[in-house]
């Protein structure tokens, strides 16, 4: 689980928060994935919510959804009493993902990348760019229609969902009644 980049609000927006840390106005989105890349959980809350006190909702969801998830990673915004909560009532191990004490720069975070991954499906949707909808429900609506839509993409595709490798110029051996080349 992770927090996403903010949505920026349009004009007819009532309800956008202010983060102070990051000085930007919209919508924060927590959402809860599988390493598949599946949806198990979303909430949508204004920007002056704090990280950790939004996480709350979409782990209890993915608890009472998902019973057989038994450990949730999450980024290094959600450290303090969001682990001894996740803990204690829920009964799940929730583990905080930590860059290496020397980065610097971006780098691949291991286990954070599948949610990191669903949110660039997210934001290829042209509606979940910036924020449109007037209602946080409507908001989580049209991202659990957008995760739905790639899985069907997903389940009709025909062939391995894996690119193919280097064609050659030119066909090595001819078939019957094929020109060669």
């Amino acid at each position: 689980m992770t927090r996403s980049p903010f949505a920026r609000p349009t004009r007819r927006q009532p309800r956008p928060g202010v983060d102070s840390g990051k000085k930007v106005k919209g919508c924060k989105r927590f959402i809860v994935t599988d390493t598949l890349g599946p949806l198990l959980a979303v909430h949508v809350i204004a920007a002056n919510v704090q990280d950790r006190d939004g996480a709350r909702r979409p782990l209890l969801w993915t608890r009472l959804d998902h019973p057989g998830i038994c450990k949730v990673c999450a980024d290094q915004g959600f450290v303090g009493r969001i682990v001894d909560w996740t803990a204690q009532p829920l009964g799940r191990e929730l583990e905080i993902v930590r860059k290496e004490p020397g980065q610097r720069g971006f780098q691949v975070q291991l286990k954070s990348w599948a949610v990191e991954r669903t949110f660039a499906w997210l934001t290829a949707r042209r509606r979940l760019t910036r924020d449109y909808e007037s209602s946080p429900a409507r908001s989580e609506t049209m991202i659990r229609w957008a995760v739905i839509g790639n899985m069907v993409r997903r389940l009709t595709r025909r062939g391995s969902a894996a690119r193919p490798g280097s064609r050659p110029l030119r066909r090595t051996a001819t078939e019957p009644g094929q020109p060669g080349c």
